[in-house]
């Protein structure tokens, strides 16, 4: 594969038929991800704030309509940083960060790789050549079962590592530091044939979740986490894998990764003020807030609330693994 930083979506549809409609889905709202912001409705019909992101938008002429925050114009990360918050974290401080999961998961530091401050100031790491061992009572498969969350995730370095994102460098495979890249490395260093590395990738993919507000930082998450494991499969096995399980790679990648607002649990801007009618004088309107939004309580808003799957328990519709669950009762547990 290419180690280009940005992921065209031209390539996507070209090459594996059907997975950027799967990338681009939402399964809360049954309808696309959509823009959530108003970068782009400059170029017209279709990019307005609240309209979905089709495919024929970001593709054909269009292909590079959506590009990593690094490689917009500076202007533009300027109005995302004062209108959105949108601050991207050096890959150096994501590393240190997801070290101190793992110091407290393995009961060890410096389990795949030590931090490093060079002469000249700056921050790196060394990664542990050596294959991972696990602290008695643990496995591997313990490690790839436990379940990880990027909150406000923009475009996930957290959980892969592709490129840093304040600077737009390529970071090879074997120096990543995800959480995503770690459990693929232990699945690649103790599994063999293709049919258990991909059981256990996609158990992998079921326990790594994100949400994102705007729609095109969502899709490059989404994106990033598909080309990992395109990238990890060919590392191992020198081919690529199978279409049918790159499609079913980006549907868990849909589910797990979503579109919300993260302060309400709900579909961003889906809280609206509605109007009863009352039997006073006159049949005058009384306008209601949202009594979440008013009262600042996240388990009374009336807008959409977002769904995710549990894929460890079966749907009592299709009796098949995969239980929809709205993500706020994750927070009344």
């Amino acid at each position: 594969m290419s180690n280009e930083v940005d992921i065209l979506e031209n390539d996507i549809r070209e090459q594996y038929p059907d997975v950027l409609e799967i990338l681009l889905r939402d399964h809360t709202t049954q309808k696309n991800i959509f823009w959530a912001t108003d970068n782009y409705q400059d170029l017209g019909n279709g990019y307005e704030y609240n309209s979905p992101i089709l495919p024929e938008l970001i593709t054909g002429e269009y292909g590079k309509t959506i590009m990593p925050r690094v490689k917009k114009s500076k202007d533009l990360q300027q109005t995302r940083v004062r209108d959105m918050a949108e601050v991207f974290t050096p890959s150096w401080i994501c590393n240190a960060q997801n070290n101190l999961i793992d110091n407290a998961w393995f009961g060890l530091k410096n389990i795949f790789n030590t931090e490093i401050i060079n002469k000249d100031g700056s921050h790196s790491w060394k990664i542990n050549p050596k294959r991972i061992t696990f602290p008695d009572g643990k496995t591997w498969k313990h490690y790839v079962r436990d379940t990880r969350l990027e909150m406000t995730c923009g475009e996930a370095p957290y959980i892969t590592s592709r490129y840093d994102t304040t600077t737009g460098e390529y970071i090879p495979l074997e120096n990543r530091i995800g959480l995503l890249d770690r459990k693929l490395r232990v699945i690649n260093e103790n599994v063999e044939t293709t049919s258990e590395w991909l059981d256990a990738a996609q158990t992998v993919y079921k326990n790594t979740y994100a949400f994102e507000w705007q729609g095109d930082s969502l899709l490059l998450a989404r994106e990033a986490m598909l080309y990992t494991f395109i990238e990890n499969f060919i590392h191992k096995f020198d081919k690529p894998p199978l279409l049918r399980s790159i499609q079913y790679i980006a549907y868990i990648i849909s589910w797990n990764v979503w579109q919300m607002d993260g302060l309400k649990g709900v579909v961003p801007n889906s809280c609206v003020d509605k109007v009863s009618a009352q039997l006073e004088l006159f049949d005058e309107q009384e306008k209601k807030t949202c009594e979440g939004c008013l009262k600042d309580n996240i388990l009374q808003h009336n807008g959409i609330y977002c769904l995710i799957k549990d894929w460890s328990n079966k749907d009592q519709e299709t009796n098949k693994k995969g239980r929809k669950i709205r993500f706020i009762d994750l927070i009344r547990k």
